[in-house]
């Protein structure tokens, strides 16, 4: 019986604490040494929102095709990064989401070859927007194809559904996609 009262007192512990959105951090420990506890920015707290696997499709202005796309988002590095494995059309890349001096920043690792860098432009409840951070880069609109911005709208009544929206200096031209998800895990 005791066993059953200590997983029941485990149990409510971690759904309280979920369910209330503690934000306290665990120490991490690697062997015997404990990590340091960073805190995090409105930012950040924003994408931990987004955590888990979302899927859909995306629509490009371009020429408008349709395709599969799906976005995981996971905590990493004792809670201080955010990675995010991102397949379009599948093709994968990956974006990282790390708190840098009390800002967020968004390193966006593309299949167009260019790596840019992202900075806050807004947070809000329910919506995030990032534009490029023209101190961290050296991309030119003549020389280079990059995402410029992108904006995650999550659905204000169901938060498993989101708009994602980016735009792509692509070969100088100036295009946009939109992609409608679902969290499926």
């Amino acid at each position: 019986m005791t066993v059953l009262r200590i997983l029941t007192a485990t149990l409510m512990t971690f759904y309280f604490s979920v369910a209330t959105g503690s934000s306290e951090k665990e120490k991490t420990t690697i062997g015997d040494a404990v990590m340091a506890v960073q805190s995090t920015s409105p930012a950040f707290e924003a994408v931990k929102k987004k955590l888990g696997k979302w899927e859909g499709q995306m629509t490009q202005s371009l020429n408008g095709d349709v395709f599969d796309v799906s976005y995981e988002w996971k905590l990493t590095s004792g809670g201080n990064t955010i990675t995010e494995t991102i397949v379009e059309d599948g093709v994968d890349m990956l974006t990282t989401y790390s708190d840098q001096d009390g800002d967020l920043v968004i390193k966006h690792y593309c299949a167009l070859g260019t790596e840019p860098v992202f900075k806050v432009s807004e947070v809000t409840d329910t919506a995030m927007s990032v534009s490029l951070d023209t101190n961290k880069n050296n991309l030119h609109a003549d020389h280079h194809s990059f995402v410029t911005e992108m904006t995650w709208t999550m659905s204000s009544i169901d938060d498993n559904s989101m708009i994602f929206e980016n735009k792509v200096n692509l070969d100088g031209e100036l295009t946009t996609n939109r992609a409608v998800l679902t969290r499926s895990l």
